[in-house]
């Protein structure tokens, strides 16, 4: 049966063919490691379980969730809190806060709901592939704004062509970065929103790493620019923070014209969020701030293993700021397939090739730190193994 032709559009999404990459190899007998995908390991908080447990018990639960399209007004009541505790922004959580089913969702119903077909969506390369996918599944067409190492990752907004901003009615950003680990500023975000206001470009800024810091970076939020909520949203999760990627819960905030279009699309589209994830989110919300820093503990503790693995084979190279991820330089006269192959042909240690996140990912690996310290040290000691120097 013939299928959309706007699928055609669309190539392969990155992890799935990872994850069959990775099954294939297993099928076959070999001891992958998979430092490709960022999915924790380490379990969910008992408490946050346990009100799941507590909450799915009661029949009520089992009926169409609460406020079905915008999450229910309990839920976002604590989203406001959090984000006035943790990032001094206040919200409306009536108009200007809405529940998602994880912040990927938002980004493809941020497109429905800001762009018609034929305009132009900005985003960063390299970047996340589910926002050139949303992109295209909705008729928009997407348009690379390179990020380079020199500028700290960040767009260089002055150098979009003018006839691309002519027609430019959203724009995709990401701090901190996937993949390059890199931070927003204070005065970048104040310069988006000048730009934003100047171009009418609606801005949805995915923020799923928000708390995952390392080394004294300040947490920050899009909404924390003066007139940000004029020009854009928001995207976050409680996938990184709190372990919770299978959960699938997150929020919107921001401009609550744009809320209430996302939640258009939804409310025509999905049925919202169980309400036992709503409550045991909630429950994260409120008593589980520790647990992130416990986590980013971890997560510093294997980049070092990660960084210092790699300076004994001669790869040198700033440390994230954010996130969990490594954006690691491949070996001098290497490609980044050719590096990723490598690795997985002579280690069975997977990664993804920098390439699938924009052709400006050329020269580089992401490195996922979403792995058991013991399965790290093994796969850092195949790869020392197998580059060591003469």
């Amino acid at each position: 049966m013939k299928t959309a032709e706007r699928l055609t559009k669309i190539p392969p999404y990155l992890f799935m063919e990872l994850r069959k990459k990775i099954a294939k190899a297993k099928a076959e007998g070999v001891d992958v490691i998979s430092l490709a995908i960022g999915d924790p390991v380490e379990p969910t908080p008992p408490s946050i379980i346990e009100e799941l447990s507590i909450h799915a018990r009661r029949p009520e639960n089992h009926r169409y969730p609460t406020d079905e399209e915008k999450g229910m007004l309990a839920f976002r009541r604590e989203v406001a809190r959090w984000y006035k505790d943790r990032y001094g922004v206040t919200v409306d959580p009536a108009t200007e806060v809405l529940g998602l089913i994880g912040s990927k969702e938002g980004c493809h119903h941020f497109v429905l709901a800001r762009i018609n077909p034929g305009d132009i969506v900005l985003m960063t390369d390299p970047g996340y592939p589910a926002y050139r996918a949303s992109i295209l599944m909705a008729g928009g067409v997407p348009y690379n704004v390179p990020i380079r190492p020199e500028n700290g990752y960040l767009p260089v907004l002055d150098e979009i062509p003018p006839d691309i901003l002519a027609k430019a009615r959203g724009m995709f950003l990401n701090y901190p970065n996937n993949p390059t680990g890199a931070c927003a500023t204070p005065a970048f975000l104040d310069k988006l929103v000048a730009f934003a206001k100047k171009n009418d470009v609606a801005i949805c800024y995915d923020n799923p790493y928000s708390e995952i810091l390392f080394e004294g970076q300040k947490r920050i939020s899009f909404l924390m620019a003066d007139g940000a909520k004029e020009v854009g949203v928001e995207l976050n999760s409680l996938s990184k923070p709190f372990n919770m990627c299978g959960w699938r819960i997150g929020m919107a905030l921001g401009n609550p014209e744009l809320i209430a279009a996302i939640s258009k699309v939804k409310e025509n589209t999905d049925s919202g969020i169980f309400n036992p994830i709503q409550f045991a989110a909630i429950r994260a919300l409120q008593d589980e701030a520790p647990y992130i820093d416990r986590m980013i503990g971890i997560y510093k503790k294997r980049r070092d293993l990660v960084l210092t693995t790699l300076r004994k084979i001669g790869i040198e190279f700033d440390p994230p700021k954010g996130t969990f991820y490594l954006w690691v330089p491949a070996p001098k006269g290497m490609s980044s397939l050719e590096f990723t192959n490598r690795l997985f042909d002579k280690t069975a240690v997977v990664v993804a090739a920098g390439t699938a996140y924009g052709q400006y990912g050329e020269g580089f690996i992401r490195v996922s730190l979403t792995v058991p310290d013991d399965r790290l040290q093994e796969a850092m000691a195949r790869i020392e193994r197998e580059f060591a120097r003469p």
